[in-house]
């Protein structure tokens, strides 16, 4: 029901570089900030400000799922190492 990986729908993926500048480009302007999604869309690179909204709500959706408990914990496995007591 998630959706990490809808990320990648019809706006294109979005690089690991792409993704910091977007995280960042939030920080500095905020809802009340005038042109929002152009601002942010030019401190990314290579989106407009139509995939940098999207991005924005599928965050919130994803945010609103963790949060919920929608989200099942991933089951890591262990590599097998000793502890001492």
């Amino acid at each position: 029901m998630s959706s990490m990986s809808s990320q990648h729908g019809s706006s294109g993926s979005w690089t690991d570089k792409q993704n910091k500048a977007f995280e960042k480009a939030l920080s500095v302007y905020d809802k009340e900030t005038r042109d929002r999604w152009s601002n942010v869309a030019k401190a990314v690179g290579g989106k407009t400000a139509e995939e940098v909204k999207r991005h924005y709500e599928i965050l919130l959706r994803d945010i609103f799922f963790i949060d919920h408990g929608m989200v099942p914990f991933p089951k890591y496995k262990t590599t097998g190492g000793t502890t001492s007591d």
